[in-house]
């Protein structure tokens, strides 16, 4: 008997990989939609009451209400380290398994962070849009040697590790908080573990690298930046929420910072994705409309630069997300606990 399944968020370049995946014991439905209030709303109540498992990335919202209306569900599966979008304590209390997908992003993560760290330092993007006028003074853009400079890097996990061993490779100076020092870095990347008053004060460039928790929500707010003495740039490829907007906004005009890359908003669905429809949407929230309003201004600094959360985006990384989730879900039907967190 196949097990029937909903994924949804699905996007071309994961086509690539159920071409070749074996989906013998699967019944899969694809859908290009999030899974929220509104689009399970536009499912026939008795197609969902056969779906025992769904698959969503960070995009989806499945709230308490939206997994009442699958009646039989088993497994959600998260193509995500982040469940904050899942309501875990619901399928806790419900025996509803939910898995993750852990260090996707190790390498791939770490390689978009030196993207962001050499682009901004060496003024490409302003370089780059000046030649497309027509302009051939090239003085005007002075960058630095990596060489020369301090890294910050708070948050040594998988891919703030991974951070400091590129670093390291370029001959950079690093700097590192984190609750528990990871000796292997100390020994192969030299890094000097410190406090986190020292990164702030003593780093060039500053890189974050902290799961999102409620605890930590706007942890980078004017206090730490004030802190910031070395005027460093600020590069985030971790969690939007991690960071105030407004108070990073403040510190690019007061010049306590050199400039800022951002890959992750907290509001991204109306800042990436659907700004014109924001206005329609009744949870958006007056922080988002605020948010974007912050976005559509800092994103024409020539020290700022802002992308659409592809930080994990490569082929490698994307089928390394649906080959660890499909194997999870397997798991689960086998008996195992492969990846669970709830």
């Amino acid at each position: 008997m196949s097990i029937d399944m909903f994924l949804f968020d699905y996007r071309k370049p994961e086509e690539k990989f159920f071409e070749a995946f074996d989906t013998s014991c699967f019944n899969i439905k694809f859908f290009k939609e999030s899974l929220n209030e509104t689009t399970v709303d536009n499912i026939a109540p008795e197609v969902l009451e056969n779906v025992t498992v769904i698959s969503v990335f960070i995009d989806s919202v499945v709230s308490e209400s939206v997994i009442k209306k699958f009646k039989n569900l088993r497994i959600i599966a998260a193509r995500s380290t982040g469940v904050d979008h899942i309501d875990t304590e619901y399928c806790r209390k419900n025996r509803i398994a939910v898995t993750n997908v852990q260090n996707y992003g190790a390498t791939t993560v770490a390689q978009y962070t030196f993207t962001l760290i050499l682009a901004l330092i060496r003024k490409l993007i302003p370089a780059f849009t000046y030649i497309k006028k027509g302009e051939r003074e090239s003085h005007l853009f002075l960058g630095r040697d990596l060489t020369s400079l301090t890294l910050g890097v708070i948050g040594t996990g998988a891919i703030g590790g991974s951070v400091c061993q590129l670093a390291h490779a370029f001959g950079m100076k690093v700097l590192a908080y984190d609750v528990v020092p990871k000796e292997e870095l100390i020994v192969k990347a030299g890094v000097n573990y410190v406090d986190m008053a020292d990164v702030l004060e003593q780093a060039d460039i500053i890189t974050l690298h902290l799961p999102y928790t409620n605890e930590n929500y706007n942890m980078i707010s004017m206090p730490m930046f004030e802190q910031m003495k070395q005027k460093p740039y600020f590069i985030n490829t971790s969690r939007g929420e991690l960071v105030n907007l407004r108070d990073l906004k403040t510190a690019l005009d007061k010049g306590i910072l050199a400039g800022a890359a951002l890959d992750v908003l907290t509001c991204e669905s109306y800042t990436f994705r659907c700004e014109a429809h924001c206005p329609a949407v009744e949870i958006c929230q007056a922080g988002c409309l605020d948010e974007l309003e912050i976005v559509k201004e800092i994103v024409n600094y020539e020290n700022v630069i802002i992308t659409p959360h592809i930080a994990y985006e490569t082929q490698e990384a994307i089928d390394f997300i649906l080959e660890t989730s499909m194997n999870s879900i397997r798991d689960f039907f086998k008996g195992g606990n492969n990846d669970r967190v709830v």
